[in-house]
Parts: C-alpha cells; sequence; structure tokens
C-alpha cells in the first residue's frame, strides 16, 4: 500500500491499481444508473459518508481505493451522459484522462526547471502554438521583414499598445537580437500561460493591465460579463468596475462608447473586458467594434473566450471569433470546448514582453546565477508556484486529434444545438429563447411561470434523471442545455425534452 507511482518499479505497481479503479468506477455508475444520483444532497452525502467511515482509522483498509472510487462514480454528475447537460462541463476524451494519469504519476512541479525539465519544454511550445492560433499576426511579426519596420505610436494601427511602447521580442526591443539561454530559443511574440481556467485567467489579465499601467486601471465590462472578473477587480484592489448595459445578451457598443467618452484617466487606464461565449446562452460579443472603440479610445482590451475560444479549431465556425487577436489578452478553458480534464485554462497575451511584470525570484528556485547559466526561469509563468503539468494532456490531445478531429467535435456539438433548437421550436408546448450561438440552448415551457421552470429543473436533479441549467435573460426564467457530448444523437435530445414536458405541470 505504501509503494510508489513512479521509479522502475511504478508501472508494474500501478497496473493492478488501475484495474481496482475501472472496475470501481464501472460499479459506481451501473449502481448511479442516470447522469446523477437520484436523492438530493442528503443521501448522497449519506453514501459517501458511510462509504468513507473513518477518515483517518489507527491501521489502514486495503479496500479503500475500491470503495471510494465507486462511491464518487455513484454520486457523480457524469458530463458523457448525453441529459447531462447543464454546465460548461465536458466529459473529457479518453485520452486526456490517460495523459493526466501519466502526469499525476511522474509529478512534474512547474515552479523550476530542476522538477520538471521535459515539462517545462513541452509547456513553453505547446502555449506559444496555442498563442498563435489567438493571435497569428503576431506570430507572423516574428519574421526578418516585420522586425525591420516597429511601431512606435500608440492609434497606428488596430495592434497598437494603449501605452505606447514598441512592440518587443521576448523582452529586446523590436528589430535587434539578443542571444537566449540554450534550450530556451524562442521566437518573439505572443504568448501564453497555463491556469487553473477562466477564474485565474481573467485574474491575471487584470493584473497585468494594473501593473503595466502604474496601479490606476479600471475595468468596463458587460452586464453579461463572467463574475471572476468583478472578483478579480475586488481582489486586485481595484475600483469598482463599470458595468455597460447588454441588452439583447451582448455588450451594447454604443453604451460602450458612452461609457470610455465619460470616464476619466490618461490613455491605456481603461481596461475593457469582452465576452466570446456567455456562461448563461453562449453569445459572442461584437467584438470588431469593441476593438474599434478601445483602439478609439485609447483603452486596453481583454478577451474572456473560456467558452468560445475552442472555435478557433474549427473552419466553419472560426469566424464567429473576428475580432479576437485584437485583444492584448485572451482567456481560453480547453476543458470547456477542448475536452480536456479540468484543469486546461490558459491566458494568451498578444506582447510576450508584458509578462515581464509576473517576473519573480526566489533563490531557491530561480537564482540569478543559474539563469543566467542557461536554466530556464518558471516562476513568471503563473501566479502559483507548485503546479502539475496540465500542458501534457492538452499537447497528446492536440497532436492526437489535430485540428481537423477537434474541429470536428466542435462542429458535432454545435449542430447538436441547433438540432434541440429546432425541436424546441417545433414543439408546441416550449419556447425558445434564440438560435444558438455556440452548443448552449435557453428554453422553457410555454406559459409556465418563473417557479414552475426551477421547479422543473430541480425535480429533475432530485430524481436523477437530467442535468439541466439555469439562465434569466430578458427578465425571465430559462431552463439552460449545454451540448459539450460530440456523442449525443437525434433520440438523447427528444428524450431529454420529453422529460422536461413529462414533469411540467398543465
Amino acid at each position: 500500500m505504501s509503494s510508489l507511482a513512479s521509479g522502475p518499479h511504478g508501472p508494474d505497481t500501478l497496473r493492478p491499481l488501475l484495474d481496482t479503479v475501472l472496475d470501481a468506477l464501472r460499479a459506481g455508475a451501473e449502481a448511479r444508473g442516470g447522469p446523477l444520483p437520484a436523492g438530493g444532497p442528503g443521501p448522497v452525502a449519506a453514501r459517501v459518508r458511510a462509504a468513507l467511515g473513518e477518515v483517518l482509522p489507527p491501521h489502514g483498509d486495503a479496500t479503500a481505493l475500491h470503495t471510494l472510487v465507486r462511491a464518487l462514480a455513484e454520486g457523480a454528475a457524469d458530463p458523457a451522459d448525453p441529459l447531462c447537460a447543464a454546465h460548461l462541463h465536458c466529459p473529457p476524451l479518453a485520452v486526456a484522462a490517460a495523459a493526466d494519469l501519466a502526469a499525476s504519476v511522474l509529478n512534474p512541479s512547474l515552479d523550476s526547471w530542476d522538477q520538471a525539465p521535459a515539462a517545462s519544454a513541452l509547456e513553453a511550445l505547446v502555449t506559444e502554438a496555442l498563442a498563435a492560433e489567438v493571435y497569428p499576426q503576431a506570430a507572423a511579426r516574428t519574421g526578418t521583414q516585420a522586425r525591420a519596420q516597429p511601431r512606435t505610436q500608440a492609434g497606428a494601427d488596430p495592434d497598437a499598445d494603449p501605452h505606447g511602447r514598441t512592440p518587443t521580442t521576448g523582452g529586446t526591443p523590436t528589430g535587434t537580437t539578443a542571444p537566449s539561454p540554450p534550450g530556451t530559443e524562442r521566437p518573439g511574440g505572443s504568448d501564453a500561460l497555463v491556469t487553473t481556467g477562466g477564474t485565474e485567467s481573467n485574474q491575471l489579465a487584470l493584473l497585468l493591465a494594473r501593473e503595466l499601467h502604474g496601479g490606476g486601471v479600471r475595468l468596463v465590462c458587460g452586464a453579461n460579463a463572467h463574475h471572476s472578473l468583478h472578483r478579480a477587480a475586488w481582489l486586485l484592489g481595484l475600483p469598482e468596475p463599470v458595468t455597460v448595459p447588454a441588452p439583447a445578451g451582448t455588450m451594447d457598443p454604443v453604451a460602450l462608447d458612452e461609457a470610455l467618452t465619460r470616464l476619466p484617466g490618461p490613455r491605456g487606464s481603461l481596461l475593457v473586458a469582452a465576452t466570446a461565449g456567455t456562461t448563461d446562452a453562449g453569445l459572442v460579443d461584437p467584438l470588431p467594434g469593441i476593438a474599434d472603440l478601445c483602439r478609439a479610445h485609447g483603452a486596453r482590451l481583454h478577451i474572456d473566450a473560456a467558452y468560445g475560444g475552442g472555435l478557433l479549431f474549427s473552419d466553419r465556425h472560426r469566424a464567429r471569433l473576428t475580432g479576437l487577436d485584437r485583444a492584448h489578452t485572451v482567456t481560453l478553458d480547453l476543458h470547456k470546448l477542448g475536452w480536456q480534464p479540468v484543469a486546461a485554462g490558459l491566458l494568451a497575451v498578444r506582447d510576450r514582453d508584458e509578462l515581464a511584470v509576473l517576473d519573480h525570484r526566489a533563490d531557491y528556485l530561480n537564482a540569478d546565477d543559474d539563469t543566467e547559466a542557461g536554466l530556464p526561469d518558471l516562476l513568471g509563468r503563473s501566479l502559483r508556484t507548485t503546479r502539475r503539468p496540465d500542458i501534457l494532456k492538452i499537447a497528446v490531445t492536440l497532436r492526437t486529434l489535430g485540428r481537423s478531429g477537434l474541429g470536428a467535435l466542435v462542429d458535432q456539438v454545435c449542430a447538436h444545438a441547433d438540432a434541440f433548437a429546432r425541436l424546441v421550436r417545433r414543439h408546441p408546448r416550449f419556447e425558445l429563447h434564440d438560435r444558438p450561438t455556440l452548443s448552449t440552448v435557453l428554453f422553457r415551457p410555454a406559459g409556465a411561470t418563473d417557479d414552475t421552470v426551477a421547479a422543473v429543473r430541480r425535480t429533475l436533479l432530485t430524481e436523477g434523471r437530467a442535468v439541466l441549467g439555469r439562465a434569466r435573460l430578458d427578465d425571465r426564467l430559462w431552463l439552460k442545455v449545454t451540448l459539450l457530448n460530440p456523442h449525443t444523437g437525434p433520440g438523447d435530445l427528444a428524450a431529454l425534452l420529453d422529460l422536461v414536458e413529462g414533469h411540467t405541470p398543465r
């Protein structure tokens, strides 16, 4: 029971334990029998309490692995079940989960190179490639011709920096070159940090803006913005954010223009946060128009694409993100439209030089002489110190599926949302909010009160029949279906609608 997972004997030790885990997962799913456990919070907690027993017994229990994994599986909300469709809670790809096991076994910690030699190199390569997906023009500017034409005047083009700084290449002014430590040579341009997800990514975006402007930055966001932006402003000691109306579920450009006009402060002191894939309805703000306004007013632009960023992989739907590359920073969550185990978040940064504000020194992790000797410095890659190599599962997925494979998954879930919306629209007992933008559909029983809508959802949860979300738009409560399972079939969609109809009082 005290054997190690890594080392020369690690695989042999793990093999029988994996059989135990897989058997427990299967048994727990069979006992659950649906998308989530029946009975509600009380019975679920009681079963977990019984399975756990004494948390720290005097002597160990060799059956604990099977018992607790089975209890967790029995009490899970299974995102792979087609009727589990409430949240941005994706079913992870098997290949990504397998890669995650390897990351746990090897246990690299990405706070110093000597704890994660290969993982640190992998992270640098993959994050740069993903940032280039967001900022293809920034990546292209690393060529010789682009380096020969540095831009120094803010507002000279859509990509100009509101602070008037010259774009840089890894801390070196554009148009010059400088040697890099061995093993760390990378072209300049965009980059990305791996985070625990959109909440931390949004916080990092505000932190960068605050530090680059000397602390005097004001957040401007839509009423549709994710709550983490307001929380980040509070955590960083920033003023109360200015909230712009979003009457149709997306930020109103006219109201944004008025807000930016009346707000005081020098150029760059305002940070506009737009959204590409709202949590409630999957809507995308008018990104090109917002980018134009930010340029005109000298405001910095952040786009929270935690949900919608996955459209980058789809040739069919990528155009919905037009304007994304004009943001200074972009939030991506590949544990949504990327089918990764939680967490797989990134913050993409158009100008890699901006990441210098995150630099931090701790002699035991990144001593100056070690860095000068060529050991990569990892502390500026995150707000966290100890952190696991979440990049491995992402890298394995990207290589295994490729752009076409990931794009096909995105296309499938968006098609499922369109199909479900058509079912709702044709059904006389239901009302559809609007045609879906991504993979989220809002609907409600026709003529039902908000109390009835809420009660139907809770009843389905308590009975373990279906997991539906809720969203309030147009001053009404809607049932929310977020379709992230590419293997959902037409029969599953019809069954979900039948369940709601059968549980709605007439």
